[in-house]
């Protein structure tokens, strides 16, 4: 069996985090098995409580930050600390429902090139999340923003995006891996660094898929699922649409904004 390692990044919202971490561990049988929770500087005493608190499963280390320093930097910070086979990088908003994790990884590493996969996510009503996508483009970015007041071709543009506009119960290879559940080669991870530190927030999983894209193959595997509440929040902060838009402007910078070739 694979030795697997997972990484929760939080940020604020203790309840919801215990609630993963308890799922976690509840679903995660492996003696071995290695998780940890980075606070990212939570303003409301987060960090300080998830310290305090007693999982009971010595597995568990809680990393408090001073700061926030990014999704993606948060993550980060424990790469020298892995000594897994497959490391799990998971949202503070994902629930197991069973033993996804051990069996994920050994799947993953069956699969002859593969570096990366996520499994099928949905909400917690059981309705699909669409998470799984092509490689990003200026235009099927503007259409995801503008399918939900125009339809039309931005929806089709964006169903295309989102992989709706194919069946998707078999594994199958895509070019966006969600940073919501992503499951990496270690070795992999640590060869490319991990995240882009230079993103703060916003795309840093599709930049980090097209990193491990350098290095193998990025898979679904729906024969997998997990909960995953999805706060997503309008867009109504214009600090958080800046930051967005600078993340965007690195990312196809660095990656153009061609179509991939799934």
């Amino acid at each position: 069996m694979a030795k697997i390692s997972a990484c929760i990044v939080a940020y604020c919202d203790y309840e919801e985090v215990c609630a993963a971490v308890r799922s976690i561990l509840h679903h995660t049988p492996a003696p071995d098995f290695a998780l940890y929770v980075v606070d990212n500087g939570s303003p409301d005493g987060c960090g300080k409580q998830l310290t305090d608190t007693d999982f009971g499963d010595k597995r568990v280390t809680v990393l408090p930050l001073p700061r926030n320093i990014g999704f993606g930097k948060g993550h980060n910070t424990v790469l020298d600390r892995l000594e897994s086979d497959v490391h799990f990088i998971l949202n503070p908003d994902i629930l197991l429902t069973e033993d996804i994790l051990e069996p994920m990884a050994d799947w993953l590493l069956s699969v002859p090139g593969a570096a990366m996969a996520t499994p099928q996510l949905r909400y917690p009503d059981g309705r699909l999340q669409h998470l799984p996508r092509r490689k990003p483009t200026p235009w099927l970015l503007l259409a995801r923003q503008l399918a939900p007041k125009l339809g039309g071709a931005f929806r089709r543009a964006d169903e295309h995006y989102t992989m709706q506009d194919e069946t998707l119960t078999e594994p199958r290879r895509i070019e966006f891996c969600t940073g919501s559940f992503m499951a990496v080669r270690t070795d992999v991870l640590k060869k490319i660094g991990g995240f882009d530190p230079a993103y703060f927030m916003y795309v840093e999983d599709a930049d980090l898929t097209q990193k491990v894209l350098r290095e193998g193959t990025v898979w679904l595997a729906p024969q997998f699922s997990a909960i995953h509440a999805w706060h997503r929040a309008p867009m109504r902060d214009a600090g958080k649409f800046k930051m967005q838009l600078l993340s965007m402007g690195r990312y196809f910078r660095k990656w153009g904004c061609g179509k991939g070739e799934v």
